[in-house]
């Protein structure tokens, strides 16, 4: 067969032919009754389905107290809150507007009541800590959108299909939409905003898109629509899906896009650590990058030998531009220990830590005898250079041919053996000679009024 047989008209028509029977529904569905009495069965919120929801809730909210998983799993499949959702869905599609209005205020119906029992649950909880299973729940992205229009779909399939196997439970699963009413009741129980809000939109988004996924697989089921229906009504009920499913999902686009630019930034800063740090003698010990609106930050702790820091910031900043970081501010923290490998990285951590805690003990010791020793050395010129001034009265009156006078310390050295010594000197301005009787008295009073350790020598100028 050449090229242009492959590709003739005839041949691509009869490809589209059998493609389009893998595709074709005739056989596999229910009646159309049959599909929507299960619908309008599950829509109702009343006796046993109320006491259901409100068993499923307690045990959802376990299993994120407790961040067991399987727990949790257990939770969605007893839960009975798709029904409504799904209602509305088939609704919208088939023009029904009691169903929507019935389907639509037993949802509003059985989201307070979840909340409620949440919110009770977690009131009374000894543990409030929120683990990974709840964090999980407060952050919706596209991928949420996408996850609760794909379930939705595989419902309204299963619900319209005669062989419906577990694609029921596995939808119910799959779109988790327990968890983030127990989220937001986990929220207002401990006054957390952020919980409340992120959980109370990922609720919304999983609602919005299965009930948007409902309605389309009704029409590609080609459901008739309710006779006697409106059809200006119809069309005005279809755009405000629209509208709502359109407005749902530009927020959680936004946050998928942050997402995205913070876990490149990880990367990035992951990617640029392994290879710009491969030094000899010098290991990562740690790096923690930081994303806000604040500002990019990149911390690297190194240990082993001393890199000198002005050229290693010049050389690693210059390099941040080849891996994405421009703008990102680089910290290098280098610590004086022995290089470790990795599995000793929490150990030598710990050990640094101590370290650093030692030497710095030990220069504040050394610092504070510094202060100490200096202190003492300012006390004694302080109490020299003022000793004249408080003598001057006594020495009017015990030696009046004393004009000037000083008294200084100074060191000594004995050119023979080499010997320092302190030395105390009186320097002296004397308006007629002093006789030797009068020196000796001169000496001995200086002694004893500045408690020097030996009569000082005398310097008559």
């Amino acid at each position: 067969m050449t090229i242009r047989q492959l590709f003739s008209r005839q041949t691509l028509q009869g490809a589209a032919v059998r493609i389009k029977e893998y595709f074709d529904l005739t056989g596999y569905l229910i009646p159309q009754n049959e599909a929507e009495a299960a619908v309008r069965e599950g829509v109702s919120f009343r006796g046993i389905n109320i006491m259901i929801l409100i068993v499923a809730i307690f045990i959802a909210s376990l299993g994120l107290n407790t961040n067991s998983t399987a727990v949790i799993i257990g939770a969605m499949l007893i839960s009975p809150l798709m029904g409504p959702i799904i209602g509305i869905g088939l609704a919208v599609g088939i023009h029904d507007f009691e169903l929507m209005k019935r389907s639509f205020r037993n949802l509003v119906m059985a989201t307070l009541f979840s909340v409620a029992t949440s919110c009770l649950y977690f009131l009374v909880s000894p543990v409030n800590e929120a683990h990974s299973e709840l964090l999980a729940r407060t952050s919706p992205t596209i991928y949420d959108v996408f996850i609760g229009f794909f379930g939705g779909a595989a419902g309204i399939l299963a619900i319209g299909s005669k062989n419906k196997g577990n694609v029921i439970p596995g939808v119910a699963i799959a779109t988790a939409l327990m968890p983030p009413l127990c989220t937001v009741g986990y929220g207002l129980a401990t006054l957390q905003p952020q919980y409340f809000l992120g959980a109370l939109y990922l609720f919304f988004i999983n609602g919005v898109f299965i009930a948007c996924a409902t309605t389309i697989g009704v029409r590609l089921m080609k459901y008739a629509p309710k006779a006697f229906s409106n059809p200006v009504r119809a069309r005005r009920v279809r755009r405000i899906v629209t509208t709502i499913a359109v407005l749902t999902m530009i927020p959680a686009a936004y946050l998928t896009y942050s997402m995205y630019v913070q876990n490149n930034f990880r990367q990035n800063c992951e990617r640029f650590v392994n290879e710009a740090f491969d030094l000899p003698g010098t290991q990562v010990l740690s790096q923690k990058s930081t994303y806000s609106k604040h500002g990019r930050t990149l911390t690297v702790a190194l240990v082993g030998r001393i890199l000198p820091q002005d050229s290693l910031m010049l050389a690693k900043e210059s390099e941040l531009s080849k891996y994405g970081l421009q703008g990102t501010v680089l910290r290098i923290i280098q610590g004086d220990a022995p290089a470790v490998s990795a599995t000793d990285v929490a150990q030598a951590s710990s050990s640094m830590l101590r370290d650093m805690y030692t030497i710095t003990q030990g220069t504040i010791t050394r610092q504070q005898q510094e202060i100490d020793s200096l202190q003492r050395v300012c006390a004694a010129v302080t109490a020299s250079d003022t000793a004249a001034v408080a003598l001057a009265p006594e020495m009017r009156v015990l030696f009046p041919s004393v004009q000037r006078f000083s008294v200084s310390t100074t060191v000594g050295c004995d050119p023979a053996t080499g010997k320092r010594d302190t030395l105390d000197v009186a320097l002296v301005s004397l308006s007629k000679p002093m006789p030797e009787a009068e020196r000796t008295k001169f000496r001995a009073y200086l002694k004893a009024r500045l408690r020097l350790p030996k009569e000082p020598q005398i310097v008559q100028l």
